[in-house]
Formats: structure tokens, C-alpha cells, sequence
């Protein structure tokens, strides 16, 4: 079995997958950039690495600097694989979502912890003559989301523990008859990215929550039927300093390590129903970092 190539990358304990400014955080240190290959292509953008709080934190603007590529064109699985080579355990992401409750506010922040995937992407890293089928009911790291909630709450901002995030493919915001029926479906906040992460982080076995920005009403609300790149930029830029005020007191409370009190770093265990030996050799490779530990 071939081994990890990786060794002499830079180390980060914690992800942060976001826009392009959330890694410029009072107080980061020792601010460096990466740029990475993987076997499924280039990420979005250069890793940002820093020290912040204490714990070594890798920084990714998923769309890339300048918001360069469409929900549906982002190199989900090369994002998520960069973190794991890393030796990131914990991935946090920020993104920004439409509300499809009247109590979901814009500019209210919501910890989602299920998500409703309409997408038609590449979200898996199996594949090619190697299958696994993971458990996804609980698809957010509870301790993780947890604390990052509980940060919010300390800080005064309106955050929302738990919630559906209904994932659609885009770029197109919904119709008014769509973002009704996934009203009726109990669905609370909509956005276009963070259940394919959540998929992905869940076979690379890295704890993942989700901090759901609220920028808009989406189309369903009488009084805000037109949701406007405008609207969701200008609610985006006064949410994203509350995000960074998260980010960086629940690093603070953070151990550098995880207390393993969730199961996410053994979220592929037992899921690995091809046979190692009829696995190719290339394909072992490919998913070293990935499922190396249960092959060896």
C-alpha cells in the first residue's frame, strides 16, 4: 500500500471554507499561502494558512478570489481532499443562505444541522472500482456546530440552533411556486453549497458544521419577492464580521484536538463493501488519505 506523500506539507488542526475576506481575522498570525494538486484536480483558490486563537486554521474561499466559479462549477471534492492532506480534523463553513421561515431574520446566522440535497454533483470520492456507502442521517458534527452556536449566543447575535438546509443546484434563485413547496416541506434555510460539502467531509472523516448566513427572505415572502444580488451582498458583508467574531471565540474554546465524543472520524469504517484486493492499485492511491488506515 503506498503511503502518504504529504509529509512535508504545512499542518492545520481546523478548516475554514468561506468568501474570500473571512481570513482577514484580528489577531491571525503567521499568514502564509499553499497552493495544492489532488488526484480530482485543482481546489478553488491557494489554502491561506495562519495561527489564530492558539490552533493552526486553513483558510478557503470556495468560489476562489473574485468569486470566480458558480455553485455547480466549484471543485467540491479537491476542496474537501486539500483539507484532509493538511491534517485538517474540523472544517468550518460559512455561507449565505435565503430564510424560508418569518422567524429566520436576514442577518440572522443558522446552525443547520440536516440538509435536503437537489443537486446533481460530484459528491462522493468513491468510486472507479472502490464503493463505500456512509451513514449521512446526522450529516453535522454536533460538537462542533454546537460550539459554534454557543459562541454566537455569548456574543448577543441572533443565531438559530439546528434547521433544514435545502441545497439547489443554481446559479438561478428559486421560482415563488419552488420556494413555496420547499417551505411546505419544512425545509428552513435554502442555499447552493454546503450539503455537497457536508458529503464530502463526512468520507474524508472530518467533523463539519455549517454557519448559515442569512442574506434574504428568498422569493416566497410577500414583501420580498425579488431577491437582488445587491440585497444578499449588502446583508452578506454585515454578516460576515459577526461570522468572524464566531470563528474566532469558539477557537479560543477549542482543544487542538478532537475530544471523540462524535463519529465522524470513523465515518468510513465498515462502510467499504468492494473487496481491497479487487481495489486497483491506482485507485488505492488516489484514496490513501481517505481510507489508507483501513487497507493497511
Amino acid at each position: 500500500m503506498p503511503k502518504s506523500q504529504n509529509v512535508n506539507l504545512p499542518h492545520a488542526e481546523i478548516g475554514i471554507l468561506g468568501g474570500t475576506g473571512l481570513y482577514e481575522i484580528d489577531g491571525i498570525e503567521a499568514v502564509t499561502e499553499i497552493s495544492l494538486e489532488t488526484p480530482f484536480g485543482k481546489p478553488s483558490d491557494n489554502y491561506v494558512l495562519g495561527k489564530l486563537e492558539g490552533k493552526k486554521v486553513a483558510f478557503l474561499s470556495r468560489h476562489g478570489r473574485g468569486h470566480r466559479f458558480l455553485p455547480a462549477e466549484i471543485n467540491y471534492r479537491a476542496n474537501i481532499y486539500g483539507f484532509k492532506i493538511l491534517g485538517v480534523e474540523r472544517l468550518i463553513s460559512a455561507n449565505s443562505c435565503g430564510s424560508l421561515k418569518e422567524e429566520i431574520k436576514p442577518r440572522d446566522i443558522v446552525f443547520s444541522d440536516q440538509f435536503f440535497d437537489r443537486t446533481r454533483r460530484k459528491n462522493t470520492f468513491f468510486g472507479e472500482g472502490a464503493a463505500a456507502h456512509i451513514g449521512f442521517a446526522h450529516p453535522v458534527c454536533d460538537e462542533l456546530s454546537g460550539a459554534l452556536y454557543e459562541a454566537g449566543a455569548s456574543l448577543g447575535i441572533r443565531v438559530h440552533k439546528g434547521g433544514t438546509y435545502i441545497c439547489i443546484e443554481g446559479p438561478s434563485f428559486s421560482t415563488i411556486a419552488e420556494s413555496r413547496i420547499y417551505r411546505s416541506w419544512g425545509c428552513d434555510v435554502i442555499g447552493m453549497t454546503s450539503a455537497t460539502e457536508a458529503k464530502l467531509s463526512r468520507e474524508a472523516e472530518i467533523c463539519y458544521a455549517t454557519m448559515s448566513l442569512v442574506t434574504d427572505y428568498d422569493v416566497w415572502h410577500e414583501i420580498e419577492e425579488t431577491v437582488s444580488v445587491e440585497l444578499i451582498l449588502e446583508n452578506m458583508r454585515q454578516n460576515i464580521d459577526h461570522a468572524k467574531s464566531i470563528i474566532k471565540k469558539t477557537l479560543a474554546g477549542l482543544p487542538s484536538t478532537r475530544s471523540g465524543a462524535c463519529d465522524c472520524a470513523q465515518a468510513v469504517k465498515n462502510c467499504i463493501v468492494t473487496r481491497p484486493d479487487l481495489i486497483s492499485e491506482a485507485t488505492k492511491s488516489k484514496l490513501y488519505p481517505i481510507i489508507g488506515k483501513y487497507l493497511d
